[in-house]
């Protein structure tokens, strides 16, 4: 079951001595909208293609255990993408992980933390 992460809770993700890419990953599913900034060390998979590249993000996370997913809000194109993602996983590698979503999604995160670069990158204050 797919379930919410709030911003200081990623924060603290962030901050530790975990490793992004193996102890966890940040999977933003934006489309144009990635361009005005996105969270460090996420990795974009759009959502218009998030469906043709979801066999290859299974199995190359497969080992990850700890997945945040996210778009502009979260009310969406993250959440659906969490679901899928997780029942994708869960059928093909039964593996011991956790599916997040971040809530507020990039919006509120960026606007929370955009001054903070080991957190934010790429922020462009005009597009928010």
């Amino acid at each position: 079951m797919v379930q919410g992460i709030i911003g200081s809770e990623l924060v603290k993700l962030i901050k530790s001595d975990k490793v992004p890419d193996k102890d966890y990953l940040i999977v933003d599913v934006r489309d144009e909208d990635w361009k005005g900034g996105n969270i460090k060390g996420s990795r974009n998979h759009p959502s218009q293609r998030f469906l043709l590249e979801l066999d290859d993000l299974v199995e190359r996370t497969k080992d990850v255990p700890v997945m945040i997913f996210h778009c502009a809000l979260s009310q969406e194109r993250g959440p659906k993408a969490a679901r899928i993602y997780e029942e994708t996983r869960n059928t093909l590698h039964n593996a011991n992980h956790t599916v997040y979503v971040l809530q507020g999604g990039f919006v509120q995160f960026g606007q929370s933390y955009k001054n903070d670069p080991e957190l934010v990158e790429n922020w462009r204050e005009v597009i928010w």
